[in-house]
């Protein structure tokens, strides 16, 4: 693990290969897998969880109940909640907080807002500024406030066409009750 000198990485549970840049902070409890890459003023709270292979670029903001499975992409700004009823005059006790997972492979675009108790199914495209309030299938491209589906997209991040064929790498997908699965 490295972390840059005006980083600051309380947690022992960080995997080998992670770099936590300047700015950044991981507080003690977060757990973060090997070969991610936490960007100057990125915050990952205690109860976070971010698998193997995680980005979380530049101003992105991870709290408790959130987790991120491997090759999750978290642009710029992202921002997760965690409760559905904030007041400055409750104390939430922190197992009640509201729980967020993005699968394997998800990427959320800069600015993104996902509000909490949603599931980010693999794959799936959040464009830049998505408010994402609801869950999004797998391989789902979703944009705009609330995000709706947009289309589908590839693995390799590319936009499907009708027949759910990416022109980008040739990889076909079809229809499941999630999603899209490959063919």
């Amino acid at each position: 693990m490295r972390v840059h000198p005006q980083g600051l990485c309380e947690s022992d549970d960080v995997g080998e290969g992670t770099r936590v840049w300047a700015f950044a902070h991981v507080l003690p409890g977060a757990r973060v897998g090997r070969d991610c890459n936490i960007c100057d003023c990125a915050f990952v709270e205690d109860g976070a969880t971010l698998g193997d292979n995680v980005t979380v670029k530049n101003g992105t903001l991870v709290f408790r109940g959130v987790t991120c499975e491997d090759d999750v992409f978290l642009g710029p700004n992202v921002l997760f909640t965690n409760d559905l009823r904030p007041r400055a005059a409750n104390k939430v006790d922190p197992d009640a907080l509201v729980t967020t997972l993005v699968r394997r492979g998800a990427s959320l675009g800069a600015g993104t807002v996902v509000v909490c108790g949603t599931e980010i199914g693999e794959y799936a495209f959040a464009g830049a500024g998505a408010v994402v309030t609801r869950d999004v299938l797998a391989h789902s491209f979703v944009a705009g406030n609330p995000a709706v589906h947009k289309g589908w997209v590839c693995r390799c991040g590319a936009r499907l066409d009708s027949e759910l064929t990416c022109t980008e790498c040739g990889e076909r997908y079809r229809e499941s009750d999630k999603g899209l699965v490959q063919a």
